[in-house]
């Protein structure tokens, strides 16, 4: 690599793992699993990003619970078939040249919904008998994405229990599949930016109230992953930078977090936004346009020397 090359195409080392160059794939939903399981859709979807030169690809949120899923198109990671489902996609990354990497996910109250070509919403009698049963979503309280939405169980000592347990799971399987890197989904409105944003947060107990206690169990997530990783094997974690709605989690909240995170061994933050409101990922209070969450990421780096 020529010493005037654009930073772009040089390699970054993060513990054990040389990234090639910094271009990431990041995790994009593509809702075509069939019980969790990577498919020759995924082989080709992800192969052609290591075919392209990426550095890195993400792959999408995979559900480390059967209801952790969003919808019945989502992969998993909840069992040993999906390890072997995903090995021929990691080993094709590999080969030429990309740094396999996974997501591990939980939908919480954004989950046991439709497929997005199904109408990308609450499932109906006509999901149903397509085969696809809903279930009961988890949250931290029994706040609905908005009207209509399913009315979430506010998890209670045994769900976040198994939660932290599948998570655990899901880092140890991600290894055995042959991802090098593992990044834990904590944003955009699913069930662990659930608990940081005081919009979907309304606990009394230690797992609620002020920002303390709304990012307790996060990361206990986070810090249970990464005692289950392997020492070399770098963790990532996505974040919502700014909820996008009054009174939401904001950068200030980000930078805090972000600096707990990396107390706890967490070596890169995903900055994302969005996500708290039924408008979605995309179409929180913000102007959008080329560059627009830099500056978030620009914060967590100073203020958190990530």
């Amino acid at each position: 690599m020529s010493a005037d090359a654009p930073l772009l195409f040089t390699p970054l080392k993060i513990r054990s793992i040389t990234l090639p160059n910094r271009v990431v794939i990041p995790p994009m939903d593509q809702y075509s699993a069939t019980d969790g399981l990577a498919n020759e859709f995924h082989q080709v979807h992800y192969g052609k990003f290591a075919l392209g030169g990426a550095g890195t690809i993400i792959v999408e949120a995979s559900g480390v619970l059967p209801e952790g899923r969003i919808t019945h198109g989502c992969l998993g990671i909840w069992n040993d078939d999906q390890v072997t489902a995903f090995k021929p996609i990691t080993d094709f990354m590999r080969k030429h040249g990309s740094v396999p990497a996974i997501q591990l996910g939980h939908g919480g109250r954004k989950g046991s919904m439709q497929r997005p070509w199904h109408g990308n919403a609450v499932m109906t009698e006509t999901d149903i008998a397509r085969g696809d049963q809903p279930w009961q979503p988890l949250a931290p309280s029994a706040v609905p994405m908005a009207d209509g939405w399913p009315v979430p169980k506010p998890m209670d000592d045994a769900d976040l229990q198994r939660t932290r347990e599948a998570m655990i799971a899901a880092a140890k399987r991600a290894v055995a599949a042959g991802f090098e890197v593992v990044e834990i989904h904590m944003a955009h409105g699913y069930l662990l930016q659930s608990f940081l944003s005081p919009v979907s947060n309304q606990r009394n107990d230690k797992y609620g109230g002020d920002r303390a206690g709304r990012m307790r169990f996060p990361l206990e997530i986070a810090e249970a992953v990464r005692s289950a990783l392997p020492d070399g094997t770098p963790l990532f974690v996505r974040v919502s930078s700014v909820d996008g709605v009054i009174d939401g989690w904001d950068l200030e909240d980000t930078i805090v977090f972000a600096q707990e995170l990396k107390a706890r061994g967490v070596d890169v933050i995903d900055c994302s936004s969005g996500g708290a409101s039924a408008s979605g990922a995309t179409n929180a209070n913000l102007k959008r346009e080329p560059g627009f969450q830099v500056p978030f990421a620009e914060g967590v780096r100073r203020e958190a020397d990530m």
